[in-house]
């Protein structure tokens, strides 16, 4: 029998079901290109479940449901909500740029979206191997299909095949990886996994092979190196709509399984999986500044310098245990400091990519460098929206993104231990050298001729929203307080049970 309680874990993702379906249904009576009212309907869809997430985060309450196999506990709750805000934010900035492209022909483009979404949630709510991948895959399968959504031109297409195969032999790894620990262990459900490991009965090899190819699959869904070949090729690819759509709200939901995986399943085999994580961060900031200085082409100069963001979240991971010491305080300052950072790295992103799809115009895709070529006379508040956005990524105070590298660097170099302060000289280094990058389009955006005299215009709830985005990364950064209270009392309640 299924009680309340299972039932109260997952309204949300019901809904959220339920929704989808019936924009899917109504949409066939829809004969307005611009799909208007299938766009009001899911963003109003959006809206609610952002509020019931966030009334469900508020109360503080960590329920299960279905045999343990969903877990509704503040972090997941909070990531859920950050989710639907971001899909909303990005269903604003890209429906112009998608009407303009005829990509909104057959209403997919919402329902994929919505799709999408649930996967992040069963992700994000999953407390079980089994549920987790389904999510995961729910997720990517329609990540395929976005990306392919304009069937007529090539380079999309290119990039959604490249995307497929990379991501099914990721998804490999990630389930190869989750059956060894399964069969070491003899249970799918992520608490019992830990019982399992912790009570050092089970021969330490076959579980350090399972986490190898556990790892590899989540640093493939975080983008980083070296499992980030297909972020350069699929952010240039893609329809600019679908890149942010796939670049933003997800980063939270592949936050989430790290989180549910390796925290709070196979702790006690942190000393093995945290080298891991440092060598992919490593050479996440490595690849992913360097690679980006060469770039022309800016949404590819934004997926390298989504790499190197990730080597940051990676350090704020390997952070939470020092030489295999648990510690509360340790693992609370590490792991508020990762969501923090994934949290604010979306928000930036939202606003960077709001720019380029506002930019951009029918025939016309504003995604080289040289297109934001005097961007400040053309539009100045734009052009301070998106320097904004990079100064941000670049750490530059007192925006969002330099508190958010100071938490990461802050809770490296608590743990007192060599490796780690090396760690963080080396991440302080590498993100010198990708100031260098986010200046030189700032250069372009202020000092360079323009273009094109025309003057930008956008419709009225994609200026809002925009200058609302790029006020929240500034305010952020000036008070940052407030955020970082909810990651770190959300971390709190969550690991405490």
């Amino acid at each position: 029998m299924i009680d309340n309680i299972s039932w109260l874990a997952i309204y949300p993702e019901i809904l959220l079901l339920v929704m989808t379906c019936v924009i899917a249904l109504a949409d066939l009576g829809v004969n307005s290109p611009r799909r208007t009212g299938t766009y009001i309907l899911t963003i109003l869809t959006l809206v609610v479940l952002a509020v019931l997430q966030g009334v469900y985060a508020s109360s503080g309450n960590t329920f299960y449901g279905f045999g343990n196999m969903v877990v509704s506990d503040p972090m997941g709750n909070w990531l859920k909500c950050f989710a639907s805000v971001a899909m909303i934010v990005t269903l604003i900035y890209g429906r112009p740029y998608a009407a303009d492209r005829d990509m909104l022909r057959g209403g997919e483009f919402f329902t994929l979206g919505l799709l999408s979404l649930l996967g992040m949630f069963v992700m994000i709510g999953g407390n079980n191997f089994l549920l987790i991948y389904l999510g995961l895959e729910l997720l990517t399968l329609s990540g395929y299909a976005l990306v392919a959504l304009r069937r007529d031109h090539t380079t999309a297409t290119e990039a959604a095949m490249k995307y497929f195969i990379l991501g099914a032999m990721a998804s490999g790894f990630l389930l190869y990886g989750l059956s060894m620990i399964y069969g070491a262990t003899g249970s799918l459900d992520i608490g019992e996994v830990f019982k399992a490991v912790n009570s050092g009965q089970i021969r330490h090899q076959v579980l350090v092979f399972g986490v190898v190819f556990v790892v590899a699959g989540l640093a493939f869904k975080l983008g980083a190196a070296p499992f980030h070949m297909w972020v350069p090729d699929v952010y240039q690819g893609a329809p600019t709509a679908i890149t942010l759509m796939i670049g933003g709200a997800p980063k939270l939901a592949a936050f989430a399984i790290v989180m549910r995986l390796l925290v709070d399943g196979l702790l006690p085999l942190a000393i093995d999986w945290q080298q891991m994580l440092g060598v992919l961060a490593i050479a996440s900031l490595l690849v992913g500044n360097l690679a980006a200085i060469a770039q022309t082409n800016l949404k590819r100069m934004l997926a390298y310098s989504t790499i190197s963001q990730m080597g940051f979240v990676l350090l704020g991971l390997m952070s939470g245990v020092v030489n295999g010491n648990v510690d509360a305080a340790t693992i609370q300052s590490a792991y508020s400091s990762a969501m923090f950072y994934v949290v604010t790295y979306v928000l930036t992103t939202l606003a960077a990519f709001g720019v380029i799809l506002l930019l951009a115009r029918e025939g016309f895709e504003s995604e080289e460098i040289a297109d934001m070529a005097g961007l400040n006379q053309r539009s100045p508040l734009y052009a301070g929206v998106l320097a904004i956005c990079l100064f941000s990524m670049a750490g530059i105070p007192p925006l969002v993104g330099f508190y958010a590298k100071l938490a990461v660097l802050q809770s490296l170099m608590a743990s007192g231990q060599g490796v780690y302060i090396a760690l963080a000289v080396f991440a302080v280094m590498m993100s010198l050298i990708g100031a260098f990058y986010y200046l030189r389009v700032v250069k372009v955006m202020y000092f360079d001729a323009p273009l094109t005299a025309t003057r930008v215009s956008a419709p009225l709830e994609v200026r809002v929203v925009l200058t609302i985005n790029g006020a929240l990364v500034l305010i952020l950064g000036i008070l940052p307080s407030g955020l970082m209270s909810l990651c770190t009392d959300a971390i709190v309640r969550s690991l405490a049970t």
